[in-house]
């Protein structure tokens, strides 16, 4: 992720208020949380942006959050948006956290900006970070987004070029099961009339 995608959402800040509510994850995040149990925990969000509406919704029914993202200004708002929420400003790849430390990670429009060829570290790290029977839900992109089986390349998005890197869904539901996940859904959802696969995983 090279400084280029940061200015970028910097910029995206900019036009936040206007776009808010434009991608519905209601039924996602219901989906998620159901499979989370009773329990409330501590949540990593990578990529967190403006704080919603994953951390919202989860800070919202008594859950600790941590952010991690790369775009000050983004934060700016999530300091307005979810004032709760801890907030890291680090490139994803980056970071670093103790061993069970997080009950769940989610990674929501974010890990397809990572270069493939650096996910597979970062999918080690999820499951050490994670919990005991973590779970972690993540969106991926394939070629129902970029039209290649793999990709390293450029689309636009709202009027601006970004980086978008993919495996195959084959290879990456084989690295996430060679790291020790077990692949409990992969759909794909069409929100906001793009085509992306949602994973959910558990340690």
């Amino acid at each position: 992720m090279n400084i280029s995608l940061q200015k970028i959402y910097d910029g995206f800040a900019q036009t936040y208020e206007k776009n808010r509510g434009l991608f519905d994850m209601t039924e996602v995040f219901n989906s998620f949380y159901e499979r989370l149990g009773p329990q409330k925990g501590n949540l990593l969000d990578l990529g967190c942006g403006a704080g919603e509406p994953f951390p919202r919704l989860f800070i919202d029914r008594g859950w600790k959050v941590t952010g991690v993202d790369f775009s000050g200004k983004m934060l700016e708002l999530a300091s307005k948006y979810v004032p709760e929420m801890k907030t890291i400003k680090a490139d994803v790849r980056a970071v670093e956290f103790e061993p069970n430390q997080f009950d769940a990670i989610t990674a929501i429009y974010s890990l397809f900006h990572v270069p493939a060829a650096d996910q597979t570290a970062l999918f080690e790290k999820f499951h050490c970070w994670l919990c005991p029977q973590g779970k972690a839900l993540f969106t991926y992109a394939t070629k129902e987004y970029t039209g290649q089986i793999e990709f390293d390349g450029y689309k636009e998005f709202m009027g601006q070029k970004l980086f978008y890197s993919h495996k195959s869904a084959g290879k990456l539901y084989s690295d996430l099961i060679d790291i020790g996940f077990k692949i409990e859904a992969a759909d794909y959802r069409d929100i906001g009339n793009e085509i992306f696969l949602w994973v959910t995983v558990s340690k």
